[in-house]
């Protein structure tokens, strides 16, 4: 299963638009938006999702299942687990130190 969230994270990794992921996957830039705009897991047609997925991996996204190990090694993202981004507070200008925590 992909989120939304991760569709979104994994486009901007790749620095593409939905314009070339539609290409890359042979979706419709509307279908791209929809799956974009879901609430948490991408639903449809699972041709569509395979379609997206492969166009993903092909150009080098690494999709990483919830509570699942990276084996690759690669650099990566995921959001904590229980995470709300909705109830994250608003920043505030300051900066964060690298290697640091947030309170």
């Amino acid at each position: 299963m992909i989120t939304a969230p991760q569709l979104r994270a994994a486009r901007s990794l790749l620095g593409i638009d939905q314009r070339r992921l539609a290409e890359l996957s042979g979706l419709s830039v509307p279908t791209i938006q929809r799956m974009e705009a879901s609430g948490s897991i991408i639903r449809g047609n699972v041709d569509s999702l395979m379609k997206l997925i492969a166009a993903l991996e092909i150009s080098g996204i690494e999709l990483i299942g919830e509570g699942a190990a990276s084996p690759g090694g690669g650099r990566g993202v995921r959001l904590k687990s229980g995470f709300d981004p909705a109830k994250a507070p608003e920043p505030d200008g300051g900066r964060v130190e690298s290697g640091g925590s947030q309170p």
